[in-house]
């Protein structure tokens, strides 16, 4: 998935890796060890290596701590957690669904900073009350504050962020409407993404200094990643409220099963029909199987005439969609599945035509064009 490495399972999640947290890894590692070479002058460079790199395997610790914290409440709320992944920016749980009510995904979102404060009192008082000193004592000092960084930063009230999901969820609750909060907290988590970007560039260009230049890359991460929120918003409130059958395609690809090979050449070929697959229907409209154009070089075109369709149809496709499935988990079952059409059928088993990831987005367009009094 995305070029990330599978190391395993948390809890029976998917756990992953991307290979930018190996960078990371490594900076950190060597940041740490050598701090506390500068700290603690006694230290080997051997031991301050090592050292660094548990420190920076438990701060990392501290994010999937923070990531599972999300992906627990959800659970417990019935949604599926796909899969937690580390990458240069930290952690991402994803989700297979939104919650269902803003008080569901208040507490979703509030989770993760909820588990980084816990963890910055426990280590707090590890440190303050254990007779541990020196280096350990102050790894648990490094360890402490950044989990309380880890919570405060994600606190910030703007999408991707923790904080812009706590917003969303206000706004849900105030408006009514789930896809106003993604919009409004996607537009403030561009806000805080554009201050970020400003902090790293004008030290760059003022004084030639590099030392805000994580600021630029948080900043740009958090612009690009509140945008495709907040345009994703904008395509899940066009399609609320429309079914499978909205989309489907005008003129869809069907045919009778009881026709001949040489009456469905002459219809669907010899009329220049594009199409190269076709849906088979019964005499009361089920959807009984399929048919492609390359299953007629099966039968000698002498036999055409005299071979019905249904005698070289394939089986029934797998998956079907009922007339009323929202469109909305249409596309999210299209995306999964990477597939680009599938059979719409009524409860009865009635054929309704074929949609396509095409229809969708010609219908998504034709809602933005503006109407002609």
């Amino acid at each position: 998935m995305n070029g990330t490495i599978r190391v395993g399972n948390l809890f029976g999640i998917p756990f992953y890796i991307h290979p930018s947290w190996f960078l990371v890894l490594g900076l950190v590692t060597w940041s740490y060890s050598g701090g506390l070479m500068a700290q603690f002058p006694q230290l080997s460079g051997g031991l301050a290596l090592i050292l660094g790199l548990t420190t920076a395997l438990l701060l990392f610790a501290s994010v999937v701590a923070h990531e599972l914290g999300h992906s627990f409440v959800a659970i417990r709320q019935g949604i599926n957690v796909n899969s937690i992944t580390l990458f240069i920016f930290g952690g991402l749980a994803s989700l297979e669904e939104e919650s269902k009510t803003p008080a569901e995904a208040f507490w979703v979102a509030i989770a993760g900073p909820l588990v980084s404060l816990l963890l910055c009192g426990i280590v707090t008082v590890i440190g303050v009350t254990s007779d541990v000193s020196g280096p350990l004592a102050a790894i648990l000092g490094v360890l402490a504050s950044v989990n309380l960084a880890l919570a405060l930063f994600n606190l910030i009230p703007g999408l991707p962020l923790d904080g812009g999901n706590i917003l969303k969820a206000i706004v849900w609750k105030i408006t009514g409407k789930p896809y106003r909060g993604i919009t409004f907290a996607s537009r403030v988590g561009q806000i805080f993404g554009w201050i970020a970007i400003a902090s790293g560039l004008i030290p760059l260009f003022l004084f030639g200094s590099f030392a805000n230049f994580w600021n630029l890359l948080v900043g740009f991460f958090l612009v690009r990643n509140a945008g495709n929120a907040a345009q994703f918003a904008r395509v899940q409130e066009k399609l609320t409220g429309l079914t499978a059958a909205d989309a489907v395609t005008v003129d869809s690809p069907i045919v009778p099963a009881d026709l001949s090979l040489r009456e469905f050449a002459d219809q669907q070929i010899v009329l220049g029909n594009n199409w190269r697959r076709f849906l088979v229907t019964n005499n009361e409209g089920q959807l009984v199987g399929a048919i492609a154009l390359d299953d007629l070089r099966r039968i000698n075109t002498a036999l055409w005439s005299e071979t019905q369709v249904k005698d070289v149809m394939r089986p029934t496709p797998s998956t079907t969609i009922p007339s009323h499935q929202p469109l909305l988990e249409v596309v999210q079952l299209l995306e999964q599945q990477q597939i680009s059409a599938l059979p719409v059928i009524r409860d009865n088993g009635v054929l309704v035509g074929i949609l396509e990831k095409a229809a969708i987005i010609n219908l998504l367009q034709s809602s933005t064009e503006p109407s002609i009094a």
